[in-house]
Parts: structure tokens; sequence; C-alpha cells
């Protein structure tokens, strides 16, 4: 199963769990009339529309390099990536906040509290079952990496904002479910407007985290440390190299790009030497099928 696969279903399964919680939301909202539900509801669709724009970045990976673009489509997706982070933040996390505060000055008691409960017992369900499925498919590419070395490590930015969307909306949903159930047992609604407060602290942490994270990519990052390690050692064990002297990688999307300084076993001719170093690279893009751009410079010493 390649990289992009594993990240496709976890899109979808986060797409399924927010369509059915929006679904949910708007059902309560129809039978109880409250604009709260409804806006929550229209909340829950614009996180499927979180899920459309990175399935929108995946799909512009695939496009093929050209003049403008000799390296190709594959840090689109950063983009897409960074401007959920972005949709998080404000829709998510500030607009939380917001609500929060106004429902500390207004006053307002909850309407039709038990539906409310249903509604967020049900969404923890589906949230979690997101979360599983996202797991499960981050568990099938760390292997035995631990899963926080995989989580610093990792340049697959479309899985890791669907990890924090998850976590995220599981901790938000757990944490307004607690503020409903102490402002019915209370009667007192300073809960709820506390608990929406939080949610929205806590995801504009969450935003945060994974906007740092994608910016990296976006800069320029390499590819994981095992990879270089593992291309490095590759390149080192061949006859035809005497000695590596320098390994730039750079990740872009799916596809990788690696340039090599490299001093190459003394040969007869210029044309065995370019033999040689035309072996290297057939090997090598045999051994790591993502490696799409290679360059291979041959020196005598650093």
């Amino acid at each position: 199963m390649s990289h992009q696969d594993t990240s496709v279903k976890s899109i979808f399964f986060a797409l399924m769990a927010n369509l059915g919680i929006a679904i949910t939301k708007t059902a309560a909202a129809v039978v109880t009339g409250s604009g709260s539900m409804l806006a929550e509801s229209i909340h829950s669709y614009a996180d499927c529309g979180n899920q459309g724009l990175l399935f929108w970045g995946l799909k512009a990976t695939k496009r093929a390099p050209d003049q403008e673009h000799p390296l190709g489509y594959g840090k689109e997706i950063y983009f897409w990536s960074f401007i959920v982070a972005l949709i998080l933040f404000s829709m998510g996390g500030l607009f939380s906040i917001y609500e929060g505060i106004h429902k500390l000055s207004s006053h307002e008691g909850l309407s039709s509290p038990l539906v409310a409960v249903v509604v967020l017992s049900v969404s923890i369900v589906l949230e979690g079952a997101s979360l599983y499925g996202c797991l499960t498919q981050i568990k099938k590419l760390r292997g035995e990496v631990s899963f926080w070395k995989w989580l610093g490590s990792s340049r697959q930015s479309e899985l890791i904002i669907v990890l924090g969307e998850d976590v995220a909306a599981l901790l938000g949903l757990a944490f307004a479910l607690a503020a409903v159930g102490l402002t019915i047992i209370t009667g007192n609604p300073i809960y709820d407007a506390v608990g929406s407060i939080v949610i929205g602290a806590l995801l504009v942490v969450v935003s945060l985290f994974l906007a740092v994270k994608i910016k990296s990519l976006l800069i320029g990052q390499s590819a994981e440390g095992k990879a270089r390690e593992d291309i490095r050692a590759f390149l080192e064990a061949r006859t035809e190299v005497e000695q590596v002297f320098n390994l730039i990688t750079l990740q872009l999307g799916p596809q990788v790009m690696v340039a090599v300084k490299a001093k190459m076993a003394k040969v007869h001719s210029a044309e065995e030497l370019i033999a040689n170093i035309n072996a290297c690279e057939a090997a090598l893009r045999q051994e790591f099928p993502n490696i799409h751009w290679l360059f291979f410079e041959p020196d005598i010493k650093d």
C-alpha cells in the first residue's frame, strides 16, 4: 500500500464522520428549531469542506512537471494542508471562543439540552471511529517506530492534518458533553460558555501546531531521517562508489528529490564512469521508488 493510499483512506474516514455529524446536527436543528445547533451543523459541513481541500491537494500532486514547475506539483498538498490549519484556527478555534464569550455575557440557557446530549454522544462515536481509522492507517506506515517519533518526522502533511482534526474534535466533543452535563445538573449556563471557550482554545493550540509543522514542509524540508540514512548506506555499499561526500534530499509531496556528490571508484574511461553512475541511479530508483528526481555529481573531494 502506498503512502498516498493510506492518506486517502484516512481522509475518507474523516469525511464520512464529519458528514454523519453534520447530518445529525442538521436533523436536531430542524426538530428543535435551535439556531445554535444549526450553526454547529454549518461548522461540521465546513469540516467536510476541509477534507475536500485535502483530496484536491492529493490530486494536484499527480500533475506532471512542466516548464513553470520543473519539479512538479507535489508540494501543493502542503499549501492546502496549511489552508485547512488556518480554517481550523479561524472557523473552529476563534469562533468557539467568541461563542463562549458571547454566552458568558448573555447568560442564555440551553435549548433542548437532552437533544444536545444525544447529538454530542452520536458525534463522539462517529469521531472516535474516524480517529481509530486514522491511527490504523498510521500504524501501517510507522511499523515499529513509536507514534511520537513518527509524528515528529513524518512528511505526510495531509495525514497529520486529519489526525490533528480528529484528536481536537474528539476532545472538543468530550469537553462539550461534560459542559452540557454540568449545565443540566446545576442549571447554570456558565458551564456551557466555559466549555465553548476551552474547546476554542484547544482548537487554536492544535491548529498552531499543525501550521508550524506544515510551514517546514512549505519552506522546503528534507526527506525523513531514516530515508536519508538508508539512501546514503545504499550508495556507500555500491562497488561503483568509493565515498559519498554530500547527500541532499528534498521532500516534494509524495516524491523526493535527491542530489548526490560522490567520489567514484577508479575506471579507465569517461564512458565507464558514466555507465557506473547510470547503474547507481537505476539501482537507487529501484530500491527507493519515491525518488522522482536524481542528480549525481562525481568529484574527487567535497
